[in-house]
């Protein structure tokens, strides 16, 4: 599979991808993160990479204040028009790159969820850069979750081919796998039941850096962050190279911490 261009996630979204079969389970996910984070309704969160706001709509709809940041256009303009529609005044939606954003000691918590664009950028030291934003996002004792491909899993694994099956459709996904660099191309169809479906080819793919959970714990303790525990996706199975999803959950640490 041929990579992508290095700036692919500036340009690679749309709208349809409210049809994936894994958007189904946006509000069993924020049910699964209130009670990871032990949450009470007070938080304020930064959802950095939002999409089209499905994650953070819904925190804002059971009374969390909610500030979503994602480059993609047509994503903030829709994350605005759904809120309006849900009368949400709690939430607000901005158009920019995350590395760009200044937010300092002001949220309890930060997502970077489905991916979050971890890993996505022209090469490491861009990468890190988020999770730079994620440590000065952050108060004290403010609380991170990211949700990823597991780096563990795709050395193990990769390349592989992959379905899933939702309410609406199917999706095909398919991974290459470049060992010497953890660059992982990610390409994708869907098809929607009832259309005729035609055999997937799939050429190009999206370059994306994917960490393990060493690399994880390595950069967050450089940041004054600790990993407190990782799992399977959205489980209570301990993350392993046996499970292709990664939700690694931190903690910034006070600064009367060791």
């Amino acid at each position: 599979m041929k990579a992508k261009a290095s700036d692919w996630y500036k340009k690679n979204w749309k709208l349809d991808i409210k049809n994936m079969s894994w958007v189904e389970n946006t509000s069993n996910e924020v049910d699964y993160l209130i009670d990871l984070c032990k949450l009470n309704g007070t938080e304020r969160i930064l959802d950095l990479a939002c999409g089209y706001g499905r994650h953070a709509l819904e925190f804002a709809k059971r009374g969390y204040e909610v500030v979503g940041v994602d480059i993609t256009e047509i994503y903030i303009e829709d994350a605005k028009k759904s809120a309006k529609e849900m009368g949400l005044t709690n939430v607000s939606f901005y158009c920019n790159d995350i590395r760009e954003v200044a937010f300092y000691d002001e949220f309890d918590v930060v997502f970077n969820l489905a991916d979050g664009a971890i890993g996505y950028l022209e090469n490491e030291e861009e990468n890190l850069k988020i999770f730079d934003i994620v440590c000065k996002a952050l108060k004290d004792g403010g609380q991170h979750v990211c949700d990823l491909v597991c780096g563990d899993y795709a050395s193990a694994h990769f390349p592989v081919k992959l379905w899933d099956a939702g309410a609406q459709a199917v999706s095909l996904s398919e991974f290459d796998w470049n060992p010497d660099t953890h660059i992982m191309m990610f390409g994708n169809q869907d098809f929607a039941y009832g259309e005729t479906m035609t055999k997937p080819e799939i050429t190009e793919g999206d370059p994306t850096r994917v960490y393990t959970l060493a690399e994880i714990k390595e950069i967050m303790e450089k940041r004054n962050m600790e990993v407190v525990e990782a799992f399977a996706g959205y489980t209570q199975i301990p993350a392993s190279q046996q499970d292709f999803q990664m939700l690694v959950h931190s903690r910034k640490r006070k600064i009367t911490e060791p």
